[in-house]
């Protein structure tokens, strides 16, 4: 299996969140990804390469243009203010009973338009960064529309929750769901796109809910209890043309694997009835029983059975990196589930 990685996710360090009613620094962080790439090449799981340089159009094929032309201007407008503040830092947001119909024109103003939490933060290398990101998905996706068995896009930053026209919770762009859309543009005839990560994929479930080309099945932590809190329950199965396409399987805080195992083996499954011609993994490993900012309680050992059992689904298959903030333990669970589909 190759595992595409760039360099330039580096760039995007030194931002800060919002977490607890303080300004901490981001569990989001390079580490992450250095962990990762170290653990795979230990692994033996095959060759690093780098990624193909991509232009913007199959991000504008699930993002809004103006959104994905805001992105690399951000720093550019944040700095025209005269600020010497290194991270940028949505503050104001336009809920329901405010306007959306005219954009403001003010960087700050703009920053929450184009956002829905203050977890998206930006530094001056964070465009470079995000590209990479998105440069690496397509990358991978091209391996496997070519004929690999799977390929592993180690992304940083991650992707899942931007939605097509909004960022938060650390993504910008979504890597997945991007990847899933330049397949199909690729001429395959559907989709499925398995989000594991701990907390549900909001941005894929927006960008893909009434569509039936690309279905989203997602094991996440109950929104009720867990961020992002206002989607992700088990009553949104999809609308219009994608009514039944969408599937979510919402998990109690303190789940253990016993009950992780059954969701996945439901949401195989159902992945399995849709038989799409590629399958996505939103690979986050933040279900780890350490992670600092989650509440399952699965251990490294069962990362190489989730690997084995997504492998038999007999699907060509696309990992594409999510969470996971256990630096320490990320790049052990992420080879993991990499070392268990090869090996199932």
């Amino acid at each position: 299996m190759k595992t595409v990685y760039s360099p330039k996710h580096a760039g995007h360090a030194g931002h800060t969140e919002l977490n607890e009613g303080r300004i901490v620094p981001g569990f989001e962080c390079p580490e992450r990804a250095e962990m990762v790439r170290k653990a795979v090449a230990a692994a033996g799981l095959g060759p690093i390469v780098s990624p193909d340089e991509h232009d913007l159009a199959a991000a504008r094929r699930v993002h809004r243009s103006d959104y994905v032309d805001f992105l690399p201007r951000v720093w550019e407008l944040w700095r025209a203010e005269g600020r010497e503040e290194p991270v940028t830092m949505p503050f104001v947001w336009p809920v329901p009973g405010l306007r959306r119909d005219v954009p403001p024109r003010h960087v700050d103003g703009l920053l929450g338009y184009y956002s829905f939490d203050a977890g998206a933060n930006l530094v001056a290398g964070s465009w470079a960064a995000i590209k990479a990101s998105c440069d690496t998905a397509l990358t991978a996706a091209a391996l496997i529309e070519a004929g690999e068995r799977a390929a592993f896009a180690l992304c940083r930053p991650p992707g899942h929750h931007a939605g097509s026209s909004f960022m938060g919770g650390y993504c910008y762009l979504n890597n997945a769901a991007i990847a899933a859309q330049w397949l199909r543009d690729r001429g395959a005839g559907r989709v499925a796109i398995l989000d594991i990560d701990y907390h549900h994929g909001n941005g894929t479930q927006e960008i893909f809910y009434e569509r039936s080309d690309v279905e989203v099945v997602s094991i996440h932590a109950d929104p009720l209890h867990e961020y992002p809190y206002f989607l992700g329950h088990r009553d949104e199965e999809g609308a219009g043309d994608g009514d039944g396409f969408n599937h979510n399987f919402p998990l109690p805080p303190g789940t253990e694997w016993s009950r992780w195992r059954e969701a996945l083996e439901e949401a195989r499954s159902r992945i399995g009835a849709y038989a799409p011609d590629f399958l996505v993994v939103s690979l986050g490993v933040d279900t780890f029983e350490n992670d600092p900012i989650s509440r399952f309680h699965l251990k490294s050992e069962h990362y190489p059975e989730i690997g084995a059992r997504i492998a038999r689904l007999g699907m060509p298959t696309l990992f594409v990196l999510e969470g996971g903030y256990a630096v320490e333990e990320i790049g052990a669970n992420v080879a993991g589930v990499l070392g268990g589909f090869e090996g199932g």
